[in-house]
This record gives C-alpha cells, sequence and structure tokens, in this order.
C-alpha cells in the first residue's frame, strides 16, 4: 500500500473515533483488536490487514464505501482537483471550545519548498497562460474566479479552493467588477 494512501486511511480512522468521543482503548474492543494495533494504524506505523481495516469501519460505524470515497494514490488523482466549500472535512484537533478546524486538502509531496502569498486580481486583469515548476494550492478569499488549463475552464467562488500542478499551462480571470482575492501557496519540489 502506498504510503500516501496508509496517511489518508490513518487520519480517517483517528478523526472518526475522535468524532464518536471513544479512546483507542475503548475501539480496540470493539474492534476486537489490540490498543497497540490501533495505535500504530492511527500514527501510520503499520498497514492493517484487510479483514483487521474493515473491522475497525464497522467499529467506526462507517459505512465502506464512505470511509473510502476519496482516498486515492496521487498517481490516480486528476492533474486538477476543485473542492467547493461545502466539500471540507470538519474536524476536532484537540479538546477546545471555539476552535474549528476545516481540513480542505491532504496531499502528500516529496520534500519540496513551500512559498505562500496573497494575489489580488483587479477585474480587467489578464495574462497569457503560464507554468510554473510547483503544485500550486489556490484558496478564494474574496470574488469569482475562473480558471483556465488549456482548454479547460473552472469557476471557483468564495470559499472554493484547488490544487493542481503547476506545470499545466493555467491562468486565472476574474469575473467580478471589484477586486478578487486568493490565498496561494506553492510547493517547489527539490530536484535530486
Amino acid at each position: 500500500m502506498r504510503s500516501d494512501v496508509l496517511i489518508q486511511i490513518s487520519n480517517r480512522i483517528k478523526e472518526r473515533r475522535r468524532e464518536m468521543n471513544i479512546t483507542v482503548q475503548e475501539l480496540s474492543l470493539r474492534a476486537n483488536v489490540s490498543k497497540g494495533l490501533i495505535s500504530q494504524i492511527e500514527n501510520s506505523r503499520t498497514i492493517p490487514s484487510l479483514i483487521v481495516l474493515i473491522d475497525i469501519i464497522k467499529a467506526l460505524e462507517i459505512d465502506l464505501n464512505s470511509f473510502f470515497k476519496d482516498i486515492r494514490s496521487k498517481d490516480s488523482q486528476s492533474p486538477v482537483i476543485i473542492k467547493r466549500r461545502a466539500e471540507y472535512d470538519h474536524f476536532e484537533k484537540e479538546h477546545a471550545e471555539g476552535f474549528l478546524y476545516q481540513r480542505v486538502f491532504t496531499q502528500s509531496f516529496t520534500a519540496s519548498t513551500v512559498d505562500i502569498v496573497i494575489l489580488e486580481l483587479e477585474p480587467n486583469a489578464q495574462r497569457p497562460l503560464v507554468q510554473t515548476e510547483a503544485f500550486e494550492y489556490k484558496f478564494i478569499l474574496q470574488g469569482k474566479i475562473e480558471y483556465q488549463f488549456n482548454e479547460e475552464k473552472y469557476v471557483l467562488n468564495q470559499g472554493d479552493s484547488m490544487l493542481f500542478d503547476g506545470r499545466i499551462p493555467h491562468t486565472p480571470r476574474n469575473l467580478g467588477r471589484q477586486t478578487a482575492r486568493m490565498l496561494v501557496v506553492y510547493f517547489f519540489e527539490e530536484k535530486n
């Protein structure tokens, strides 16, 4: 099993257990496995057998199809991933009131440099299609933006986000009459 898939499975188990407000010990009893095995799985240190994984998923009271929905190897993903605001996963990171976490994307990358910027687009801003040597994550802070990738076009609204390989020719266009703003995170892979 690929490490990126293992991490996604581990995170999903841990998050669901916390949502149910049960301990590692309680989950181990429900799934009829050791507490140590649950801990190793949640921390991506071991790969469970299919039978054990199914028992854990059942103990977490999740439908198998729901559990595996959106879990993919990075090799099998579309070159452009759009996530709408309504699709963000809500989770609790620690027991604290007033803290709302929303997992927007989880994506495995090799060793990389991260560059984080705010991009503002004036209503008539234009540029040709460009390429960058980075994976790009965009979160729309304000406005409505159309992103063009070669012949494909996607419309993103405030709160939507997108992840793509910047080597695909692309450009944004502000569809509104006011300045649009987005958070941009570039992941530059280190060359070997």
